[in-house]
């Protein structure tokens, strides 16, 4: 089992990890919970320092540099591609100077994603392909995959954190578009992914059509997948206060549970929820969307940004295929590297 730094304790942030208490039950219509319990190994002792989700406002600003990545991904006509990042570039700036000064890369991840960053309830561990990433980018940055001070954050404060300077870099299958590189920055992308639906086996749901008519359908706030419902339903019912959740994980619970119909988000989340739970399965051929995702950080850390994708320049050519082939290949076959990356500069 690989390590993953200095010990520390670990407190979690988000409300997936409900679904450890219902493991065991049996839900409507016959079908059972699956592998549910990835957050039942937070309150161990984790091989990683770990901090919860900060509550004051006191945290300091990320360091500003020249021209921005948002900045200058505002000028694409249209937002055409907004998957566009700076190029690469080895040069230290004010924000990779505090990272260095600090000792540590601080980085918000997800603890509740099986195979992306997940807490293995065995090792105690953080796990999964983008805790790969991360560990790429701080080897790059202080010579050591360690030194990183890991914060589980939910899918709703991604950006907040990332504004508020409380994180370096968000790390946690996050989605490039138009609306958030107004609010934060983006490496290049590392991952193709697109919205579909998850749903039983059992249901007569077929995938992102009518047939979600009337159907309660959840999804994670501040989520792309909101976005997509948003603009076309099929006549889902999904914008309640029981229906959007801090974190897929919880949809995953009130799935198993039957207090909703389906999920809706990318392919590559819903294929390692289905990997947890054989009763479930993703509804449609394909995903009825195309997404990248990519590293975020604060929007006037050019530095870091040009770094980071130096980074995956080099972690494209032989890594990413080991990450892919450890964690993802048994879900989303036949992927053989990462996008193209597309340059603003």
């Amino acid at each position: 089992m690989r390590k993953t730094g200095a010990r520390s304790g670990a407190e979690n942030t988000g409300a997936g990890q409900g679904g450890s208490r219902t493991a065991a039950r049996t839900l409507r219509g016959g079908w059972r919970l699956g592998l549910v319990a990835l957050g039942a190994a937070v309150a161990l002792t984790a091989g990683v320092a770990v901090l919860p989700l900060p509550t004051d406002g006191g945290s300091e600003k990320v360091s500003a540099t020249g021209g921005t990545a948002a900045q200058a991904a505002a000028k694409a006509p249209d937002c055409e591609a907004p998957e566009k990042s700076l190029r690469a570039a080895s040069v230290d700036g004010p924000t990779i100077e505090k990272i260095k000064a600090r000792g540590k890369l601080v980085a918000g991840v997800d603890q509740n994603s099986f195979r992306w960053g997940y807490r293995n309830p065995a090792s105690g561990n953080l796990e999964g392909f983008d805790i790969d990433i991360v560990k790429a980018i701080a080897k790059e940055l202080l010579g050591s995959e360690d030194k990183v001070i890991y914060r589980a954050i939910p899918t709703s404060q991604r950006i907040p954190m990332l504004e508020s300077g409380k994180v370096d870099i968000v790390v946690r299958t996050m989605t490039v578009n138009c609306d958030r590189i107004k609010k934060v920055a983006f490496s290049h992308a590392y991952f193709q992914a697109g919205q579909q639906v998850l749903a039983p086996k059992e249901s007569k749901i077929t995938g992102y059509d009518d047939s979600l008519q009337g159907k309660k359908v959840c999804m994670a706030r501040g989520s792309t997948a909101l976005d997509a419902m948003t603009e076309k339903s099929h006549g889902a019912i999904f914008n309640t206060p029981e229906l959007l959740v801090p974190n897929q994980l919880d949809c995953l619970v009130r799935l198993q549970l039957g207090q909703v119909d389906a999920i809706v988000t990318d392919n590559a989340l819903a294929a390692s929820q289905a990997a947890q739970d054989p009763a479930i399965e993703l509804k449609g051929t394909e995903p009825f969307t195309t997404e990248y995702y990519a590293v975020a950080t604060n929007k006037s850390a050019s530095d870091l940004v040009r770094r980071i994708n130096k980074v995956l320049a080099a972690y494209g050519k032989g890594p990413w295929q080991k990450s892919y082939d450890e964690w993802l290949s048994k879900d989303l076959k036949g992927l053989t590297g990462p996008p193209a990356p597309k340059f603003l500069d």
